[in-house]
């Protein structure tokens, strides 16, 4: 009995012996190198992605032979052509928009539009002035080319007296025989023969015989002076016409010394009040040093009221008073005419303006 139960122990502490290894035995693991994940990658299709090509149109391109235009030396007021030649070096159309040209300078353009490889010119039409000197214009040509839609032409000259003459300016007296006018000379600078065409002055207060049509490199003018237009016409030009290639006229001024001079020639009056009167000192002088009569003196609004006349050398002293009328109620300003009548000559006018003071115009409180 006693065997029996010993042997039974034994069974019971062996089994148990048994379960511990084995719960050892899992509870560890082997050491050993880490295992790193693997990352995943998208999938690949076996297949080449289709490249579509940028598609642009093409484009024009204009380019000038130059970019300069020189037209050396030119005579005075007169006309010439220079031209640009272009071409579309580009692969699209060439389209002109627009051409922008100085003063004096026309352009011609035959079409505006222009295939690859295509040619054209730009002809400028320039007017060139009287005065001597150098003178720089510029064009600009506008198109639709990206890389240059805006494109500088230059145009040069030096301008030239192709005619010479003398004098250059006339100053007349009416005291003298034909008013001093003295002889009209010119003279072909470039030494080609010319003829003149026409003579005319402002007014036609002065003339010259140039009926023969003969070429010459030299003339010699003798003006005659109509005195009595020339004194309704103190100030003015003469024009000559040519028939010369490189200058056409000629225009010379001339200026008359009057015979009166006044002065102050107008009478200016600030801050005037209605029926408050200031006074003036008015002087009428000849300019020839010769003796004359005032036969009258107006006013052509009874504004002004001579106080006293006086006569000195060489003309006359007025002492004048000028009355303001009464001031409407937006009137600001007042005018009158003073005339001296001479004898056997022109009357002669000095024009009166006044401003009345600012209180005098302003709307009562």
């Amino acid at each position: 009995m006693e065997r029996n139960c010993l042997i039974s122990f034994s069974l019971i502490i062996g089994c148990i012996l048994l379960l511990q290894v084995s719960c050892q035995k899992q509870t560890v693991s082997p050491e050993g190198p880490e295992i790193e994940l693997a990352k995943t990658e998208p999938a690949v299709s076996s297949e080449k992605a289709e490249i579509v090509p940028e598609t642009s149109e093409p484009t024009p391109k204009i380019t000038f032979e130059n970019l300069v235009f020189d037209f050396g030396n030119v005579g005075s007021k007169t006309s010439k052509t220079g031209e640009f030649k272009f071409k579309n070096t580009g692969e699209g159309m060439l389209k002109i928009t627009k051409v922008e040209t100085c003063c004096g300078c026309y352009n011609k353009l035959s079409k505006t539009e222009y295939a690859p490889g295509e040619s054209g010119t730009l002809k400028v039409d320039c007017r060139w002035a009287q005065r001597p000197g150098v003178i720089t214009r510029h064009i600009y040509v506008n198109s639709n080319d990206k890389q240059n839609p805006r494109v500088a032409l230059t145009i040069k000259a030096k301008i030239i007296s192709i005619i010479d003459y003398k004098p250059e300016k006339l100053n007349l007296l009416l005291n003298e025989e034909n008013a001093g006018c003295p002889d009209i000379t010119l003279k072909s600078g470039d030494k080609k023969p010319f003829s003149i065409t026409a003579f005319k002055s402002t007014g036609n207060c002065i003339t010259a015989d140039v009926k023969s049509t003969a070429a010459a490199t030299e003339f010699v003018l003798k003006p005659e002076v109509d005195m009595a237009k020339l004194q309704k016409n103190l100030n003015g030009f003469i024009e000559i016409s040519l028939a010369h290639p490189e200058s056409k006229n000629v225009t010379i001024p001339f200026n008359t010394l009057p015979k009166f001079k006044v002065n102050p020639p107008v009478i200016i009056v600030f801050n005037a009040e209605p029926q408050k009167s200031t006074k003036r000192d008015i002087w009428v002088l000849n300019n020839y040093s010769e003796d004359f009569e005032v036969e009258s003196i107006s006013s052509k609004n009874d504004i002004i009221k001579v106080l006293s006349r006086e006569k000195i050398s060489n003309g006359y002293h007025f002492e004048v008073e000028i009355t303001p009328p009464g001031a409407e109620s937006k009137q600001k300003i007042f005018t009158d005419v003073f005339t001296v009548n001479i004898e056997g000559n022109e009357p002669l006018a000095i024009t009166c303006r006044g401003f009345y003071s600012r209180r005098t115009t302003s709307p009562p409180d």
